[in-house]
């Protein structure tokens, strides 16, 4: 992939003319559009947003599920010098007012299924709502008289738009504003990322040096393309290649995406770990702990290694029996679980990046795993240890490369926190890097947890290890009145039969001895300072981020 010019509009249009009779957009059950017609579409919905308006540098929401549709209104607004706003489905209509608000969208793409959140809350500044179903206008807030919906179907408008004279496509420069992602982190406050066309162009560039895909791939995807992990390595950089990518076109659940892998038979996806941890715990873990003699056979390496791959196997299937690569991304891998994958044989890669850097900054392929790490910085990314701990070298991880963001959206003080003068951003996370450049993550710097003589003492590392007992969904480690607590949020699923038809008493007995137990589990593998004092029961799931990490400031 060569290019004069690090754009999404020349990335995009060399696509089409390379890949033009290859399929490109589906669901999975569907037919693909070609890269021809992806390219036509695409161009006129830029005319039709034209002739709204919408000009270089305005901005222009999505709000929206997975799907073709969503690629199009995505690619139709970066390549004619506007910004997009992509903004998760799983935010409440509070979050979505005010980034509408705050990034001063005039254009609005919405899918039915979020138009309600858009309607129950005063929403500033918006010209016109588009239907992200099939690109009919819906209403426009602009109007002072009764808003009527206008009629027309998508295939009609995007046949009856007339060429426009635009933007030329060298009027969109590398440095211009291509997205703003308002991220929803652990920390509570949400600020938006404004990334550069040269910011993502170039990540797309450093990817496809690192995990080389072809035409002949294809992708399922699964994760909310309005979040930067997914839009970057699971859409903009498979279609710069010309592969084709499928859609689920609802909510994943474990029975659609059997079908939807079995009919689409991806190579490569991208998932976060817990969808793995879901499947491990529930269909691979009792399987070895209940039969006497596979746990016999187990403790025996070359043994393991024999029957982990012959697990790995029927996983593979499991997933279409074509999958050559699950990237995961977002959250750490837990290392239990890493060591099964290895040792199955299953075709995996590891991660790491932000939302700030467009967001992949380091990667492993299989040959080069390691079990903990998240891989080594991709081409021109640099990685730096600040302040490491001398005894463990563990510090907090800076990085600078063509990739790094611009800045936040309207908050120069927050952007001056955390971005240097010559390019190093400041990520927050804790970790080391190795002999061989290879990095390690240890945790947030704002949730380190000072032991009793001062020993770091890192809350999630101590989660990873609750998170693998099979009564237990998910935990969250705080410090309460000088010790170490865990919140649990236990598997009900599988207690069903120690709890069925047992009185209020008795049931409260049986959670308490559980979680005694897995306190007493889990302190045999820890150190005497990081030893947890108490596990309380946590009634039901942690409210968490989109990206699925647990927001630790509510539960502080």
């Amino acid at each position: 992939m060569y290019l004069k010019k690090k754009t999404l509009k020349e990335l995009f249009e060399l696509a089409v003319k390379e890949y033009a009779t290859r399929p490109a957009l589906a669901y999975y059950d569907s037919e693909p559009i070609t890269y021809k017609e992806l390219g036509e579409r695409v161009k006129a919905l830029s005319s039709f947003l034209k002739e709204k308006g919408v000009k270089k540098g305005d901005k222009v929401a999505i709000i929206g599920e997975n799907s073709p549709n969503w690629g199009i209104a995505y690619l139709s607004i970066v390549t004619m010098g506007a910004v997009v706003v992509p903004i998760l489905p799983d935010f409440h209509a509070e979050d979505i007012a005010h980034i509408i608000s705050h990034s001063e969208s005039k254009i609005v793409f919405v899918t039915q299924r979020q138009m309600d959140k858009l309607l129950e809350v005063e929403v500033k500044g918006v010209e016109l709502v588009i239907s992200l179903d099939d690109f009919v206008p819906e209403f426009s807030f602009a109007k002072t008289e009764p808003i009527s919906k206008l009629i027309g179907k998508a295939s009609e408008i995007l046949k009856t738009i007339p060429e426009k004279v635009g933007l030329l496509s060298s009027e969109i420069k590398e440095e211009d504003l291509a997205s703003i992602i308002y991220t929803s982190g652990t920390t509570g406050h949400s600020k938006g990322v404004m990334l550069t066309h040269k910011n993502i162009v170039s990540n797309i560039e450093q990817i496809d040096d690192y995990f080389g895909l072809t035409p002949e791939d294809r992708l399922l995807s699964i994760l909310p393309l309005s979040h930067a992990y997914e839009c970057t390595l699971a859409f903009l950089y498979p279609l710069s290649v010309g592969c084709c990518i499928y859609y689920l076109g609802k909510k994943p659940t474990p029975k659609l995406l059997l079908e939807a892998t079995s009919k689409a038979k991806p190579t490569v996806m991208a998932a976060v770990p817990l969808i793995m941890e879901k499947i491990y715990k529930k269909h691979v873990l009792p399987v070895l702990r209940r039969n006497l003699m596979i746990k016999l056979l187990s403790s025996t390496p070359f043994v393991r290694r024999a029957l982990y791959r012959k697990i790995g196997k029927k996983l593979v299937e499991s997933f279409g029996g074509e999958l050559r690569t699950l990237a995961f991304g977002g959250a750490p891998l837990n290392r239990e679980l890493e060591i099964f994958l290895k040792e199955a044989n299953f075709p995996y890669a590891v991660g790491y990046g932000l939302t700030e850097t467009s967001p992949v900054l380091t990667g492993m392929r299989d040959e080069e795993l390691r079990i903990g790490s998240c891989g080594r910085p991709l081409k021109d990314v640099e990685v730096k240890i600040v302040n490491p701990d001398p005894e463990t070298g563990v510090g907090e991880i800076w990085v600078r490369g063509p990739n790094v963001m611009k800045g936040y959206y309207k908050n120069k003080e927050l952007t001056r926190e955390v971005l240097e003068e010559d390019g190093w951003l400041k990520t927050g996370d804790l970790g080391y890097l190795d002999k061989d450049n290879y990095l390690y993550i240890r945790g947030r710097s704002k949730s380190v947890i000072l032991g009793p003589s001062g020993e770091n003492i890192y809350p999630e590392a101590i989660e990873e290890k609750i998170n693998m007992h099979p009564y237990v969904s998910e935990s969250l480690v705080v410090e309460r009145n000088g010790g170490l607590v865990a919140l649990i949020y236990l598997e009900y699923s599988m207690l069903e039969d120690k709890l069925e038809n047992k009185s209020e008493e008795d049931r409260e007995r049986i959670i308490k001895e559980i979680l005694e137990k897995i306190r007493r589990d889990v302190n045999e593998k820890l150190p005497s300072y990081a030893k947890l004092k108490e596990c309380i029961e946590h009634p039901e799931p942690f409210e968490k981020t989109p990206t699925h990490k647990i927001k630790r400031y509510l539960y502080q």
